[in-house]
């Protein structure tokens, strides 16, 4: 994969050069780990190390500054930027313990983040990048996180993430939780910052549900439950064919 570095000013480039050198190096190595035992077979051509306001209001509109096509990967690796959009995303939430969290949030955790788009160019997955990819988006991208974070965090640093969600699902429930996941698409990204991120914090919990719990961490097991239900003709919506039947985790 090319780095290619889009931004305005020399000085950020200088800024974040380390960084970015940085999770180039950890980035090869969870590249190893998904080609070894994930499908990881094509790679996307580069990633595309930008700012904040570049990755959401000129190559994309999307408001999250990370997302991947079947070319490129798009990130900023600005962790004052991404700090403080996750404290956006917390919405009238106040609890101070999460909020400090996300505050103080590590490098880590940001570099999940790409891992995480690197994830979706696993050929596990069914759906291309051209697709609709409505009816099973949500697994996807429970299963982006969950892979992410359960291979590149330490067992503290991934339990603290999975409580932090869990209380947010929790508090968001009633607000933005009467849809099914089933129903996590494009269109999601519509909404306030919290609604969208509600969607991926549930679909992070069920994943790793499905997983730890129902699979006894069998996640080969999970993997091809799904794509019987693709060889099924997705008759049923997923998260029914996985007997979850509920709104939330």
């Amino acid at each position: 994969m090319k780095n290619i570095y889009a931004f305005e000013e020399e000085e950020s480039f200088e800024k974040f050069k380390d960084t970015i050198e940085s999770f180039s190096e950890r980035l090869k190595k969870y590249q190893f780990i998904l080609e070894e035992y994930y499908a990881l077979n094509d790679l996307p051509k580069g990633i595309v190390w930008t700012s904040e306001e570049l990755a959401t209001r000129v190559f994309s509109d999307i408001p999250l500054p990370a997302y991947t096509n079947e070319n490129l990967i798009y990130i900023t690796p600005d962790l004052s930027a991404w700090r403080k959009l996750f404290i956006k995303q917390l919405g009238d939430f106040k609890q101070s313990k999460i909020v400090n969290f996300y505050r103080n949030i590590s490098e880590n955790h940001l570099f999940t983040i790409l891992a995480h788009e690197l994830t979706h160019h696993s050929d596990l997955f069914l759906d291309e990048f051209d697709d609709d990819r409505a009816d099973s988006i949500w697994f996807e991208e429970g299963m982006c996180d969950y892979l992410s974070r359960k291979i590149t965090l330490g067992e503290k640093e991934f339990n603290e993430i999975t409580n932090v969600e869990k209380n947010l699902v929790n508090f968001f429930k009633d607000k933005y939780g009467n849809h099914s996941l089933d129903n996590f698409g494009s269109e999601s990204y519509y909404g306030s910052l919290s609604s969208i991120m509600f969607d991926y914090w549930r679909s992070f919990l069920t994943v790793k549900y499905l997983v730890e719990v129902r699979s006894n961490n069998d996640i080969r097991q999970v993997f091809d439950e799904y794509h019987n239900w693709d060889n099924k003709g997705r008759k049923i919506p997923l998260t029914e064919y996985f007997n979850l039947n509920l709104k939330t985790p």
